[in-house]
């Protein structure tokens, strides 16, 4: 079975002065401050919550 795919998510603006449902979605999303960086597994649920919160973080591709 092949390893899932994994995306580097990277806090780069403050959860300040944003919505309260975007700082969850940024807390469930594994991220806790500014310039914190998290390895997630590629699903829809988290494309879903990535999009929603897609001005707040940078996206790049894990490296495995």
């Amino acid at each position: 079975m092949a390893a899932a795919k994994k995306l580097r998510l990277t806090l780069v603006r403050s959860v300040a002065n944003t919505k309260q449902d975007h700082r969850a979605t940024v807390r469930g999303l594994g991220l806790k401050w500014t310039n914190h960086s998290v390895e997630v597994v590629d699903t829809p649920s988290t494309r879903g919550m990535i999009n929603k919160v897609s001005y707040l973080i940078k996206v790049a591709e894990a490296n495995v």
